[in-house]
């Protein structure tokens, strides 16, 4: 048994989320956390909202009220869009809690203090209608690297090249489109330099591993050709603040906020320890080297978390060309892996809230089951390469896999029971149809588990969804309902067989499929919760008492979930007739609802 943190990209609280962005941080970390605590893993699964940065800000401005009002609105929105999706995380909470304002200046001051935050002068960006500063992200132009159009001033997403705003070339504001001005500023920069070799080290031995995406570790070690220190201090004043004399009290200069956001993960665990009365319980996720801890995100966002962060880190740490002390938290483990999925795009476009591309998660979740969502993720996903949601695709594939595959099998094994039998027959003698299709489902422990501990999880499924089609073409070549008065024990044995082969793939299937996984596992006369759902619950902030809503569950093996591995059926469990677990869709009428919504947009 293995302590693994799950830590999960945070969602930025400027608006609810849409499907692009729970595809690549959302689905898959829960289905890795899911199937790590069933195989008997410590999973710590943790994340928040991220409240911090300009966009906030400048929006908040718009709309005529204060940041953490904006902040407030949609830290509870993406709380209840991602409840709605069932990701079970032992802590879902946000960067503006005091608790993290804690975690996040004790990281500053022990990186400062080993000698890896260094203030420097650099140019930054003025409005010049407004003399307010412009942020990095708020300046695109042409990249000096690759030629995009439409770089940022802090990184091209084409070319994946970090920048500095006063590199692009034809620079303009996203706000207002007027050319920004350059004046000298000073800021905390983390010398990156400084810890080149300790990150190579800890990339090498990454690259040993054989574990991570190709796509990104190739990213990531090329990042490593062309390191410069990295501005860790925004003039803004929405933030933490720098926690330094002569800074602290200087209400234009705050942490740069992707500073902030990646000590999320700590802060989170440590929030989560203090909230179940151990407050030192987060250690055995941090510092215990034997732990794992894996990120999920999107692939715009591996540089924080393969560079920026590792790097924080290993600065905390004292591991760099400075050397150093760690602070009060002690040595703090390195990722063991970045798990960052490639971009869902909608209809062959590219998301984008601001041109009304978009397909947020809580209108999906207000029509379709919740269930049918993450199956399309999970088997048409971005995991590897890049991958477009068709409303064509989504319906057509709820019907021919999710009802017609798995949802007929558990309907018509329930039914024959229930019509039959009243309830689950026990086994007569096995034929070598009936002990060559139990070897199949229970070789899918093996086979299925295998392929989502190693973040394959659309192979997984696939191979799930194989092992329900032989457990359909057993059921359909056995023919019980015809041999209920001439051979009612053979029948009695086929449908025993059936149904401990639909209970095996339930267990395979409920990472992916839980809310559907409960209702099979009840479908089939089974009581207590097998596939534990997470929790939205209202509490007040630790230090100041604020209050907000939070994400968390009771996920304990052997409780409220089961093991990964079979469960024998018990003979003699009463089933009723069962009602369809998952609904069929109007193929060519969704398709035209759902692109009749976006054509205004068009």
């Amino acid at each position: 048994m293995t302590h693994v943190l799950s830590a999960v990209a945070w969602p930025y609280a400027n608006g609810p989320r849409h499907l692009g962005h729970v595809a690549g941080f959302g689905v898959p970390s829960d289905v890795f956390s899911r199937y790590m605590r069933m195989a008997g893993h410590d999973v710590l699964m943790v994340s928040g909202t991220d409240e911090h940065g300009t966009p906030i800000l400048v929006q908040a401005e718009q709309e005529g009220v204060t940041p953490q009002a904006l902040a407030d609105r949609y830290n509870r929105v993406i709380a209840e869009d991602l409840h709605g999706l069932g990701l079970a995380y032992d802590l879902f909470t946000r960067t503006t809690t005091a608790n993290h304002y804690s975690v996040v200046q004790e990281m500053f001051r022990t990186v400062h203090r080993n000698g890896y935050m260094v203030a420097k002068k650099a140019m930054g960006a003025i409005s010049p209608s407004t003399g307010r500063t412009l942020p990095d992200r708020y300046v695109e132009g042409t990249c000096p690297i690759c030629g995009f159009d439409g770089a940022r001033g802090d990184q091209c997403d084409n070319c994946g090249n970090q920048l500095d705003a006063i590199e692009l070339k034809n620079p303009r504001s996203r706000i207002n489109g007027e050319t920004p001005l350059f004046v000298e500023t000073e800021h905390f920069f983390l010398d990156l330099p400084a810890l080149a070799e300790a990150l190579g080290e800890w990339l090498a031995g990454r690259s040993e591993t054989g574990r991570w995406r190709p796509n990104v570790l190739k990213f990531s070690l090329n990042l490593l050709e062309d390191l410069k220190p990295r501005a860790m201090t925004r003039d803004i004043d929405w933030g933490i603040p720098v926690p330094l004399p002569g800074w602290e009290e200087n209400p234009a200069k705050r942490l740069y906020v992707w500073f902030d956001a990646v000590i999320g993960y700590l802060s989170a665990s440590v929030e989560w320890a203090r909230r179940t009365g151990d407050p030192d319980a987060w250690k055995a996720w941090w510092t215990d080297p034997s732990a794992e801890s894996y990120y999920f995100m999107g692939k715009d966002n591996i540089t924080f978390h393969s560079q920026i962060w590792p790097a924080e880190l290993l600065a905390y740490d004292g591991r760099g060309a400075h050397g150093g002390e760690p602070g009060r938290f002690g040595s703090l483990n390195l990722p063991t892996e970045v798990v960052a999925s490639e971009f869902l795009t909608m209809e062959g476009k590219q998301f984008s809230s601001s041109r009304g591309v978009v397909i947020h998660v809580r209108d999906v979740l207000a029509r379709y089951q919740p269930d049918a969502l993450r199956y399309f993720i999970s088997a048409a996903g971005p995991e590897n390469n890049d991958s477009d949601f068709t409303w064509s695709e989504f319906a057509t594939r709820t019907n021919s896999e999710l009802v017609a595959g798995w949802g007929n099998l558990v309907n018509r094994t329930a039914s024959l029971i229930a019509k039959n039998l009243g309830a689950i027959p026990a086994a007569g003698t096995l034929t070598d149809a009936d002990r060559t299709l139990l070897a199949a489902t229970e070789a899918g422990f093996d086979s299925v588990g295998t392929l989502i501990g190693s973040h394959r999880q659309r192979a997984g499924v696939a191979e799930a969804m194989r092992v329900v089609g032989e457990v359909n073409k057993y059921l359909t070549e056995q023919e019980p309902w015809k041999i209920k008065n001439s051979d009612p024990e053979r029948m009695a044995t086929v449908l025993h067989v059936a149904a401990q082969a639909v209970s095996d793939c339930r267990t395979q299937l409920s990472p992916y499929l839980p809310a559907s996984s409960q209702a099979v596992h009840e479908a089939l006369g089974g009581t207590g919760t097998v596939s534990p759902m997470p929790r939205l619950e209202e509490v007040t902030d630790l230090d100041d008492g604020r209050p907000y809503p939070i994400l968390t569950g009771d996920y304990r093996r052997g409780e409220t979930l089961p093991a990964w591995g079979r469960v024998p059926i018990v003979p003699g469990t009463p089933v009723a007739a069962p009602t369809p677990v998952f609904t069929k869709l109007d193929v060519a009428a969704v398709v035209e609802e759902e692109l009749a919504r976006l054509r205004p947009a068009e």
